[in-house]
Parts: C-alpha cells; structure tokens; sequence
C-alpha cells in the first residue's frame, strides 16, 4: 500500500525521469558562431568592400575611417586630407571558414602593393594602402605575407602594416555602394582603371 511518502517520492522521481528524457530529446542550445575581425584600406572603400563580400566566411563589411587624429570625421573631412584617416573596411569573418592569413592573401590581390600615394586614380593620403592589425598574431601574419609576396617582385611593396585604431563608421550611402548604386558603381570602377591595373599586377586571375 502506497504512503503519501513513497508516493510524493515516486512521483518526485517519475517527473526527473520524464524531464531526463525530454532534455536528452531537445537539441543542444545554438552556441553563437566565433568572429574575429580584419581592417584594410585599399584606395576606394567601395571597392575594398565589393572584394571582400565576395570572399566565403566573411560574415560583413563596413565602410569607414581610421589611422588618424580627428574624432568621427565626415567623409568631406577625410576627403580633403589633414586628418590622418583613410578609408578603409572593417571585415568580420568566421576563423572556421576563413583564415587571417586568406584574407591577407586576398587583400593583395585587390591592390597596387607598389603605391602608397594612393590607389589606382584615386589619389592622397585618405586612399593609401594599409593593413590595420589588432594583434601581434595579426602582425606577424601580414608581415611574414609580405614578406614572401617581395620575393617575387622587384619593385618594393610599399604597403604599410599599422596598429589598428579607432574605426569610424562612414555615412550610411556608402555603406554597401556598390549593391545600391551598381550602375554608378561599375562605372567608378572602370573609369578609374582599378581592374585593369590589377590584371596587369596579379594577371587575370
């Protein structure tokens, strides 16, 4: 005969249980994909963004400034020189997918490695090239993949490896300019000679 021990006892147990195999039934909570982030600046951020969004595990790419000296700088304060930013564009991206060290390879090869006035026709101090790192890991990648990228040239790459800085988000019409504005876009592009600069660097591939 049951007591209203035993049976609060076997019930107690009997909804453990009933819980036990209900968890073991439900998937294991979603654990939040690592990131990591990367800064380059290539000339134009337009483009910069354009070539990185097409790379498998980066997750987003934002337009903006950085390097320099002037806190949340406009694009006209940029544009006109003085401030120390350039453009450049922030990459988020899954280490799982996608290495550091793949997408300095890859930054490469959307650049003239060999101009530090500027890139293509843009021109000045806000388009120069530069690899912004956040670590002394990041460092050491982009210095060791210049390194072995110099000796197949004789022309010395000129690109500069800073800490990284403060970034500032640029204005929200060129944040994705090149889907937006695609007409407009591809017509920069072309016009500035960007593509056909890079065959002649890198080939056609």
């Amino acid at each position: 005969m049951w007591t209203l021990s035993s049976l609060t006892r076997a019930t107690f147990l009997a909804i453990l249980a009933s819980a036990a195999a209900l968890g073991a039934q439900q998937p294991p909570p979603a654990v939040p994909a690592r990131t990591a982030v990367a800064i380059f600046a290539g000339g134009c951020f337009w483009c910069v963004e354009a070539d990185f969004d097409k790379v498998p595990g980066v997750k987003s790419t934002t337009s903006g400034y950085t390097g320099g000296r002037v806190a949340k700088p406009t694009y006209e304060q940029v544009s006109a020189g003085g401030t120390g930013h350039v453009e450049a564009v922030q990459v988020v991206y899954d280490p799982a997918v996608v290495t550091y060290d793949a997408l300095v390879e890859h930054f490469w090869r959307t650049i003239d490695p060999f101009n530090s006035r500027g890139q293509f026709c843009d021109i000045g101090e806000s388009y120069r090239p530069v690899i912004f790192v956040a670590d002394e890991q990041q460092r050491m990648a982009a210095t060791q993949s210049r390194d072995r990228l110099q000796m197949q040239f004789k022309e010395r790459i000129v690109v500069e490896i800073a800490a990284a800085a403060p970034f500032y988000r640029a204005e929200e019409y060129h944040q994705d300019f090149y889907k937006k504005n695609s007409v407009k876009y591809r017509f920069y592009r072309w016009n500035c000679g960007r593509d056909s600069r890079l065959a002649r660097i890198w080939g056609e591939h």
